[in-house]
């Protein structure tokens, strides 16, 4: 990109192979960038990291961070090299940007990385020097292309203003730019990573299911992955409640029973369901925390638009609330007695009769009614927000945004944001 760079390590080995022009690792396209780099003498290598700093305007920190036996990261490289790099800008005179790529969890930044940098060198983050956060998402064997085309480019900093110069150093990156705070930067890695695994660990399983039911994989792979609305999409990944209804419930049970008739240990697709009932227990405890009896539960169905009640997590929810002694009134606008027919009705009076009698149809009435309001479908903006009491809590369960703001008169919790 025309940069003139240096690169540091404490191996000797590979300071003289990048001083040399050669790539100390095998990747496509490696070898003949670090060569042309060298011969441009655009591309320089260094065991001195003060020198290093002295004579670069950025610094971006690259070291690894592996496990500890615990599974805990091992910080010691991340703080080692904070601390030679605040050490070379206590004797310089000149504004220095750092930027940490290193892989870490929400917060490390903030906590070690800047306390090492500003004991080491006696000067300010923020004042003297700037920090900011720049997650890679380059996997090996593809870096050199995941680094020209990045899916997006994150950079996370304290102050909007402190990103000046990484912004010019990436203005002509294709792809999205977010900006944002370091700890959320940081956090996008770990999400990114855990969803690719969990995606491989999910194509696994299913693709032994699939054999030992002598089913065609490939065929199976190739039909769903075309559906790029829901298969493969955004879709199902917005963080809310749990999961219900007529469908998934059943037919995860289904699957992991044949699984189990098969004598298949498929442990991914056997902890979806008991991880979707420990989101319920979230829900209640968040209720039974607030110490509140009277409690108002807007959203009765599985899901908003629909009066199908089979499996709802918010009839598990308020089940379980009665069971505990509160006092629930329930309103939903797709659910009422008089208009239930058919399953729907049938469910109500054989299996939860109880939860029928307190539905009502006037929605200020169940809201004024509760010390505590659950909500758990969708409404109209403000619609909600009208008949609240500044003593109330709204525990939203589908993140729809109402009331957060501290000058509004409910006190406002997210089920997990």
């Amino acid at each position: 990109m025309g940069h003139r760079v240096v690169g540091v390590d404490v191996s000797p080995a590979k300071v003289a192979m990048m001083a040399g022009g050669h790539s100390p690792i095998i990747e496509a396209r490696m070898s003949e960038l670090v060569a042309e780099g060298h011969k441009a003498c655009r591309l320089h290598a260094t065991s001195d990291a003060g020198a290093a700093v002295q004579d670069s305007e950025i610094s971006f920190v690259c070291v690894g961070t592996p496990s500890l036996r615990s599974g805990k990261l091992d910080l010691s490289h991340v703080e080692h090299v904070a601390c030679e790099i605040g050490a070379a800008l206590h004797g310089k005179r000149s504004f220095h940007v750092i930027v940490f790529r290193s892989t870490a969890l929400p917060g490390t930044t903030e906590s070690v990385v800047i306390p090492a940098l500003e004991k080491a060198s006696g000067r300010r983050e923020g004042r003297d020097f700037a920090v900011g956060y720049n997650p890679e998402f380059m996997r090996e064997g593809s870096a050199v292309a995941d680094f020209l085309e990045p899916p997006y480019t994150i950079l996370g900093a304290t102050h909007p203003e402190q990103l000046s110069t990484i912004r010019e150093l990436y203005k002509n990156t294709p792809g999205r730019m977010f900006e944002t705070s370091i700890p959320v930067a940081e956090m996008v890695k770990y999400v990114s990573n855990a969803f690719h695994a969990l995606k491989v660990g999910f194509a696994n399983e299913i693709g032994v299911l699939c054999k030992n039911m002598e089913l065609d994989t490939e065929s199976i792979t190739r039909i769903f992955t075309s559906d790029t609305r829901l298969n493969i999409s955004s879709a199902y990944l917005s963080p809310g409640f749990a999961f219900g209804g007529s469908c998934l419930p059943k037919d995860l049970r289904a699957l992991v029973y044949r699984a189990k008739e098969l004598d298949l240990n498929l442990p991914l697709l056997e902890s979806i369901l008991p991880s979707n009932s420990a989101h319920v227990d979230r829900a209640v405890e968040a209720v039974l925390h607030s110490k509140r009896k009277k409690i108002s539960v807007l959203g009765l169905s599985f899901k908003s638009g629909t009066d199908d009640l089979r499996e709802s997590p918010q009839v598990q929810l308020i089940k379980r609330l009665l069971g505990e002694g509160c006092q629930i009134r329930v309103w939903d606008r797709d659910v009422s007695l008089g208009k239930l027919a058919g399953s729907n009705r049938q469910y109500i009076e054989e299996v939860i009769p109880h939860i029928g009698s307190l539905l009502s149809a006037d929605l200020e009435d169940v809201v004024s009614s509760g010390e505590l309001v659950i909500l758990g479908t969708k409404l109209e903006k403000n619609q909600l927000a009208k008949y609240l009491r500044p003593t109330q809590i709204v525990i939203d369960l589908i993140n729809l945004d109402v009331d957060k703001r501290p000058d509004k008169p409910a006190s406002y919790q997210g089920i997990c944001w």
